[in-house]
């Protein structure tokens, strides 16, 4: 386990020098639509599979979200988006806005990526790496495992997954894994980051909490136990 342990801090805090570059907001403007498909200018800090917001400015001055973007494809100068509804801000007590992205709004990629959940196999792990990743806001995992428990979902799937994200308004998971750990976008679960890891010898199921008695039940279908950490989160994640 002390390896284990000198493997993840060496290669975690390598990694961490840049990842605030990496992970910070980039705001641009659309210069083209077609379709569901616009296109903006290119950045070293776009990563393809990363998601944003699409933001509308009226002539009064006031602004509001009128779409998600997901980054598709980064091509020479320009880099492709495709908009998704936006669902973090839903309320069905609010008319939705009812307007299009246009060209000229603005685009603010990494959004809440300085917020996100963790998926770690044990406590060491999950210190290791919130300690060595400062410029992150981690949601702890007890308040994911608590809303586990109270949902009998001791195997969270991606709808899981995105509902946390959206009620903690957070953009990222990062999945700490066999050999690799994974930094995921919570909309359209895309990996924006890999990173290095090392062996891991004990995994908690579903991951570490300090929640006890996840349990599932029969009345929820598919709602059975993790077998394995490794494969299922690999599956979940599609790596």
């Amino acid at each position: 386990m002390r390896k284990l342990l000198v493997m993840v801090f060496t290669l975690f805090i390598t990694c961490s020098l840049s990842a605030e570059s990496i992970f910070d907001k980039f705001d641009t403007k659309i210069l083209d639509i077609n379709g569901r498909y616009a296109t903006i200018k290119n950045s070293d800090k776009i990563v393809v599979g990363s998601s944003g917001i699409v933001t509308h400015k009226f002539k009064d001055g006031i602004s509001t979200i009128v779409a998600r973007a997901d980054v598709v494809k980064k091509e020479g100068d320009r880099a492709t988006i495709r908009f998704e509804v936006f669902k973090y801000a839903a309320q069905s007590a609010f008319p939705k806005p009812g307007i299009l992205p246009q060209v000229g709004d603005r685009v603010t990629l990494n959004y809440l990526y300085d917020r996100a959940l963790i998926v770690a196999p044990n406590y060491k792990v999950y210190d290791e790496i919130t300690k060595h990743f400062k410029q992150i806001e981690w949601v702890h995992p007890d308040l994911v495992g608590a809303y586990l428990a109270k949902e009998y979902r001791p195997n969270p799937d991606r709808e899981i997954f995105q509902k946390v994200c959206s009620l903690n308004s957070t953009g990222l998971i990062l999945f700490a894994l066999e050999r690799n750990a994974y930094f995921v976008d919570c909309n359209n679960f895309k990996v924006v980051k890999t990173l290095k890891g090392g062996h891991i010898k004990i995994a908690q199921v579903p991951f570490y909490t300090r929640v006890k008695g996840i349990e599932s039940s029969w009345l929820k279908w598919g709602s059975s136990q993790i077998d394995d950490y490794n494969s299922y989160y690999r599956n979940l994640i599609g790596r």
